[in-house]
């Protein structure tokens, strides 16, 4: 199963990555006069959101994947500069919290290419 989603992912990791990166941009930059209620806290939208992001890059591991992993930290901060512009509000900590999600998805994507490898070995 787990073989299956990777192989997946692996894929299909440009498409899943662009439709994230711009569905991150746009939720982030579309001023609106309240943001939605939702549960959990904003901080942890963030970090899920760029782990999510990072995740399909990281599994994938294309050639200079680790630049990809510190465009998505400088994009992030690029978001939170322009949001005060657009009726928002731009927090450093939220670029904290994508920071850590991108570090997360790394660490999550070298657990999964241990997994599978060692399942190989068997």
């Amino acid at each position: 199963m787990v073989t299956a989603i990777t192989s997946f992912i692996k894929q299909f990791w440009q498409t899943i990555t662009l439709v994230i990166l711009a569905m991150i941009t746009l939720g982030s930059l579309f001023p609106v006069e309240h943001l939605p209620a939702a549960p959990g806290s904003d901080k942890t939208h963030h970090f899920i959101a760029y782990c999510a992001l990072m995740l399909p890059t990281a599994l994938r591991r294309p050639k200079y994947w680790l630049a990809y992993a510190l465009f998505f930290i400088v994009w992030s901060g690029l978001i939170e500069l322009i949001q005060p512009y657009v009726n928002r509000y731009g927090e450093w900590l939220d670029m904290a919290a994508n920071a850590g999600g991108v570090l997360i998805a790394i660490m999550i994507s070298q657990g999964l290419h241990w997994l599978i490898s060692s399942r190989n070995m068997d």
